[in-house]
């Protein structure tokens, strides 16, 4: 069973920098990309960044220039660094993983972590 488990959230003031983590585990074959996601609420969930295997990212406006996504194919890791925080990027941030098991492919989703912007 494909489980991914996100760490590195919290408080933290404006202006100021968390890095979060994601690990992938479980009968993976291969790992096509991976993202994070956040959701304030009230509100949908919505693309933060994301990274292809072959290492091509992609990021939301909001983030572009203080967020970096990068990852570590041979753990199956992601990684978010976020710089430069602000009151609005207050959410829970999910990863996501499109994987390749011996029985399918699918999206996976981990059970979040709560990042707050608050002075």
């Amino acid at each position: 069973q494909v489980q991914l488990v996100e760490s590195g959230g919290g408080l933290v003031q404006p202006g100021g920098s968390l890095r979060l983590s994601c690990a992938a585990s479980g009968g993976i074959l291969s790992i096509n990309a991976m993202g994070w996601y956040r959701q304030a609420p009230g509100k949908q969930r919505e693309l933060v960044a994301t990274i292809s295997s072959g290492g091509s990212t992609n990021y939301a406006d909001s983030v572009k220039g203080r967020f970096t996504i990068s990852s570590d194919k041979a753990k199956n890791k992601v990684y978010l660094q976020m710089n430069s925080l602000k009151p609005e990027d207050t959410s829970v941030y999910y990863c996501n993983a499109a994987v390749s098991t011996s029985r399918n492919a699918n999206h996976y989703w981990g059970q979040g972590t709560q990042v707050t912007v608050s002075s």
